[in-house]
């Protein structure tokens, strides 16, 4: 912590200051951030399986219900026809 003394003005003067500059900052780096984007690749076939949500397979029971069972949809993802 930092301990700043003075009157009112002199502290509304210097705080008002580091305010802008930080607004001026964070909006300089929205700029950036909107300029910048990543490029989209292809989704692999596993990507595009899990997205499906008529693949989905789920833990029926015990602690982890409601889930997705990851490993038997990995089972079924490699045992279906392929185009």
């Amino acid at each position: 912590m930092v301990k700043i003394e003075g009157s009112l003005d002199e502290l509304r003067a210097l705080l008002g200051r580091a305010e802008r500059s930080v607004a001026v900052a964070s909006e300089t780096v929205k700029e950036v951030k909107a300029v910048t984007k990543k490029t989209k690749r292809k989704l692999s076939e596993w990507q595009r399986y899990v997205r499906n949500k008529s693949n989905h397979i789920k833990f029926k029971r015990g602690p982890k219900k409601g889930r997705l069972d990851l490993a038997s949809m990995s089972k079924a993802f490699k045992r279906r026809s392929k185009k």
